[in-house]
């Protein structure tokens, strides 16, 4: 019997045997055990005689009996699956759901289920009902519905489109991208949430494996088995409140309340959520004149309870403001929690005030960061600049009142009167009216303490006093590539400004980047940190430019600044999509979107102050550092709506390149103070010009007017989509790159190849999946060159060549496999790409008999041979891990000359993060272009020992052949010859020899055993490690010219090797095997 739930339920297909527990007199039949088999459920009814059935004789009543039964079985289940699953809603069916998701796709026991979702697959226009998975490192779909079961497993890191959409037949659905092939899923409940942990997932696992930097300093997402769905929804409102109010990424969201706040200079309470973490107390109200403020826990000197019946809490800081929150539920707990929380941040870290006083005597507004930034650099002080750079080369003079800098006082005055309104410092109320002044440009004389208010970057300076000074120490003298990249740029940072044609300004911004390099290597230095950083100094302490620099990589361009400029190139993306929805006439009229990211990435990466004069740019880095990102996105939007007629009528890019150069040249800021002689317009309005000249502050205002509709949160969702899409073209490049190299060196088909490098690469990513610490993970490098950004060890080796190689079914494969890897790995550093790899796969499936033979040989000398079998006898040719890493390890001398092993081992790859010998790889690249191929007369001869094994692969390669029978003969044949030949050339030269008969070797060989030596014991291991340098007198050996003259006289031989190989079938077998293959070796 079964309803329409049983049947569109994919998973319920129901145990064949059951116990069941019932109550007399009841209808209700409560299931205690399942199974499988007889067998299973026998053992159950076992376990419940022995541990249950004894003890319910005490119980009275039968009801007693029952609720016993459950409590035994449902403690037993949550005991059980302690280990393997948060506590969820309903632990007992997340507990039934890893056991189907388990037994549906046979992952590895790592793979950590997160969540799953009841659904619908389409499969053309037929829904599909079933199961979604969604776990650490796979989205995975399973249904089975009138006898047709469907599995489907898509690992995050292959998605590049992730969204959802809409259309006739769905009306809501999420849309997946995998490798070219689109899936939609639909009928959730909570689409939403579902989408969102999908979004989330899919970037983690991209970033953790492409871009590992970021996420190697956090625990949780630095190991997928620490993920979970509570853990990643309390992630992304942590992440939205550390964003939304600029504070450290370390700063995690404790509680959120609904509560009201008492606005003084407005006269009323506002709605809004008190967001609390470890060391801020914040709001943000809910109607649309947006009123935040952000309240350090360093600042706070009292919190009480305020008025009792409003459930009112007032919180004091030391600028003598005090904060009063009303309808706070449990708002008793709430101060006892906050009383604890300020007192214990009065450590000395937290201890400095970044709250300027606000009554009216308070003459000067940042005494206290230029109090604090002497105190802190004491005995110091010739080494770090105190002031900012246009206070020293532009002091204003305030009897020299003009227009402008009378317009420059009114709007101090406005400022002067906002703070007096919403205070001043860290804990100022933000609103519209703040939001105003921005926009009209803030005034010379508070453009640097703004800047460090906006950004966040005067907690991070709060809560790190001295660190600059300490960091400008220790990187003095450093010598790295990043410092010279720095020391090239440094005369390109705003060459026509008087600060950077001294050196004190020059110095300044060399102590600020390589403080920054030095402080984050992994990105170092980039391009266009040193514009940004010019302007910085321009309007900010030293030590101020620095966290400021350290806000605008860190937090608020994130990932912009790294080798693949990422971030940027996100923002790029959705900067197009914004162009689609609100310029659209440009998209009809453009073919190719990709004109406006090439043109527009200055832009971004240097906030217009590369293509605007500096007086305008300035009023550009205002807005950022108030609205983000978003102020920029908006900007693009405004600059291309002005141009959007001439735009239209251009015939190519490099016209429409002229037109945006020609407008923001005649960018002015006719409110600007600065004297000519800075002012870059100024320069311009000498010349004959036809452009009209255009007000930043109109512009600014112009962009707001049109498009303040963009939300943040809105950003941060395209940001995120777009980001799968950017990496995913990235890999692409990369895979192209690569392909386009390796075509020429191998015989494989191009789709074959293709086919290779994404089992090469998932192989790679495979080992990184359920090892937080995994090497491999931390040898993926996107600096290096192509063909060096994916590889692989010996272990992953192996799987590929149990996989893909023809010779896999041979008895010894595993030795093969380690002999084939060492002879590959020509630098020792255990460590193979994907180009040694195809070329030797490439030789076993498409190589002559010559190069196959050639191969084969090769695995038998050294430096690629090693003995293997004595020393696991036990475990037949199977190798365990640990031992098969431990022979790729070994270092075994050859015949190849010490000072190419030695040049070998100097390779440029080897200086890591270390200053780059470009020298070393010309003389690498003039070596490989001078590189001849191999003569076989150059290669050494093999000795006894090398080859009695030689003749053992050989004979398991012909195992399981149609004329194996034949073949075996033929190698025989070809043995007993070389033997033969042998002993003849050793009588002729030394007759009175008494060394033992090759023939008896011979014998010993075809038996399988280990040949001995004359006085009867086993090869020393330095003869078995061919450590020899020359042949022994009680030794024979062969040349490889010998054996491939003797083996070619054998026509089944050369059948054998010279017969096509289907490769396709093994790659699509290595496809759907190679989860498997990795849980089985």
């Amino acid at each position: 019997m079964g309803t329409l739930d049983a049947v569109l339920d994919s998973t319920s297909k129901v145990a064949p045997f059951r116990i069941l527990h019932q109550t007399p007199d009841s209808q209700v039949y409560w299931s205690i055990a399942c199974g499988t088999s007889r067998e299973e459920i026998t053992e159950h009814w076992d376990w419940l005689e022995h541990n249950v059935m004894k003890t319910l004789c005490v119980f009275d009543s039968n009801e007693d009996v029952t609720s016993f039964v459950q409590g035994k079985i449902r403690g037993l289940i949550a005991e059980e699956g302690k280990g393997s699953f948060i506590k969820e809603d309903d632990p007992e069916k997340f507990r039934e759901a890893i056991m189907k998701f388990e037994k549906c796709f046979g992952l590895a026991e790592q793979e950590k289920l997160v969540t799953y979702y009841s659904c619908s697959y389409w499969r053309g226009r037929m829904p599909c009902q079933g199961w979604l998975y969604l776990s650490t490192n796979f989205l995975s779909f399973y249904s089975f519905l009138l006898g047709a079961e469907i599995k489907l497993v898509i690992s995050w890191d292959e998605i590049s489109k992730l969204e959802k959409t809409s259309n006739v037949i769905l009306t809501e659905s999420i849309h997946v991208c995998s490798r070219g092939e689109d899936h939609y899923f639909s009928m959730f409940m909570h689409i939403n949430e579902t989408f969102l942990l999908m979004e989330q997932l899919a970037n983690y696992a991209v970033r953790r494996l492409f871009d590992k930097e970021t996420f190697e300093s956090d625990l949780v997402l630095h190991d997928p088995l620490q993920i979970t769905k509570r853990g990643l929804e309390n992630r992304a409102h942590s992440e939205q409140f550390s964003a939304f109010f600029r504070l450290p990424k370390e700063e995690t969201l404790k509680e959120v309340h609904e509560c009201f706040l008492w606005v003084p200079f407005c006269h009323y309470n506002t709605l809004g959520k008190m967001c609390i973490s470890e060391n801020y107390i914040c709001f943000a109200s809910q109607d649309g004149n947006l009123c935040s403020i952000i309240i350090p826990l360093r600042e706070v000197i009292a919190v009480e309870i305020s008025d009792p019946a409003n459930k009112g809490v007032s919180i004091s800081t030391k600028g003598k403001r005090a904060f009063r929150f009303t309808e706070l539920r449990d708002f008793e707990h709430l101060v006892a929690k906050l009383k604890i929380r300020s007192g214990a941040t009065s450590s000395p870290q937290h201890t400095a005030s970044t709250e300027a006083a606000t009554t009216s005597h308070s003459d000067n507004p940042v005494d206290y960061y230029e109090g604090r930034s002497m105190a802190d650099q004491k005995g110091s002080s010739n080494a770090v600049s105190t002031e900012a750079l246009m206070t020293v080369f532009h002091p204003q003079d305030a009897d020299n009142l003009d227009c402008k800098m009378l317009k420059e006082k009114m709007k101090e005055q406005s400022w002067n009167i906002l703070f007096v309104e919403c205070g001043r410092g860290v804990s100022m109320f933000r609103t519209k009216k703040t939001r105003d002044l921005v926009l009209r440009g803030i005034p010379e004389t508070l453009r640097g303490e703004l800047w460090l208010l906006f950004s966040g970057a005067v907690n991070d300076m709060a809560t790190n006093p001295g660190y600059y000074t300490e960091l400008v120490e220790k990187s003095l003298g450093t010598c790295t590539l990043a410092t010279d990249e720095i020391e090239r740029d440094l005369r390109r940072s705003l060459p026509e400004h008087p600060a950077f044609q001294s050196d004190t300004g020059i110095s300044a911004l060399r102590r600020v980047l390589t403080a920054y390099a030095y402080r984050n290597p992994k990105i170092g230095y980039c391009q266009a940190m040193n514009i940004l950083t010019s302007v910085l100094l321009l309007y900010a302490k030293e030590e101020e430019a620095f966290w400021l620099l350290v806000a605008v990589c860190e937090r608020m361009l994130p990932d912009y600044f790294n080798r693949r400029i990422i971030g940027a190139l996100v923002d790029q993306a959705v900067f197009e999509e914004l162009i689609r929805d609100h310029l659209p006439q440009l998209t009809d009229h453009t073919t190719d979107m990709t004109f406006f990211s090439s043109v527009s990435l200055s832009w971004f990466l240097t906030l217009f102050i590369s293509v605007l004069p500096i007086e305008s740019a300035v009023s550009v880095v205002d807005c950022f550092f108030y609205d983000g990102i978003k102020a920029i996105l908006q900007l693009g939007l405004a600059v291309l709506d002005y141009n959007i007629e001439k735009l239209l009528t251009c015939k190519d890019d490099a016209e429409a390149v002229t037109v945006l150069n020609r407008f923001f040249d005649s960018v002015t800021n006719k409110d600007s103070p600065l004297p000519p002689a800075v002012q870059q317009a100024s320069n311009l309005n000498d010349k004959k010009s036809f452009h009209p000249k255009v007000d930043i502050t109109d512009l600014i205002r112009e962009s707001n007017e049109k498009y303040g509709d963009i939300r943040y949160e809105d950003v941060e969702r395209m940001r995120c989509r777009n980001r799968l899409y950017v990496i995913q073209t990235l890999e692409t490049t990369t895979k192209q790159n690569v392909l386009r190299v390796m075509s020429q060196d191998v015989k494989f088909n191009p789709n074959d190849l293709e086919e290779l490098y994404e089992l090469f690469k998932k192989e790679h990513f495979l080992s990184c999946y359920w090892n937080a610490n995994s090497p491999v993970l931390r040898h993926h490098d996107p600096s290096l060159p192509y063909l060096d950004q994916y590889r692989i060890n010996c272990q992953q080796f192996r799987v590929l060549y149990h996989l893909l190689s023809p010779w896999a079914h041979c008895a010894n494969r595993d030795s093969l496999a380690l002999w084939t890897f060492r002879l590959l790995d020509e630098n020792s550093d255990c460590l193979i790409n994907f180009k040694e790899f195809a070329c030797a796969l490439d030789v076993m499936c498409n190589g002559s008999f010559t190069d196959k033979l050639k191969l084969l040989f090769k695995l038998h000398i050294p430096p690629a041979f090693t003995e293997v079998e004595s020393l696991s006898p036990s475990k037949g040719d199977e190798l365990p891990k640990e031992e098969l890493i431990h022979f790729s390890q070994l270092n075994v001398s050859s015949p190849v000359d010490s000072q190419e092993a030695d040049a070998l081992k100097r390779s440029p790859e080897k200086a890591g993060k270390e200053k780059i010998d470009i020298q070393a790889y010309l003389k690498q690249w003039q070596d490989e272009l001078l590189k001849k191929e191999e003569n076989i007369k150059d290669l050494p001869r093999m000795n006894q020992f090398q080859f009695i094994q030689f003749s053992k692969t050989l004979y398991n390669l012909f195992h399981g052949d149609p004329e194996e029978e034949l073949l075996y003969r033929a190698i025989a044949t070809v043995t007993s010859l070389l033997l033969k030949m042998e002993e003849v050339g050793r009588r002729l030269q030394s007759p009175m020899s008494s060394a033992k008969s090759p023939v008896s070797a011979a014998e010993s060989s075809t038996d399988g055993q280990n040949t001995q030596e004359e006085d009867g014991e086993p090869p020393q291991p330095e003869c078995r490690k061919g450590q020899r340098s020359g042949r022994d007198d009680h030794e024979w050996s062969f040349a490889f010219e010998q054996i491939l003259a003797s083996l070619l006289n054998e026509p089944a031989l050369v059948r054998f090797f010279e017969k096509p190989l289907d490769i396709k079938a093994k790659i699509e077998n290595a496809k759907t095997s190679q989860l498997k293959a990795r849980r089985r070796v």
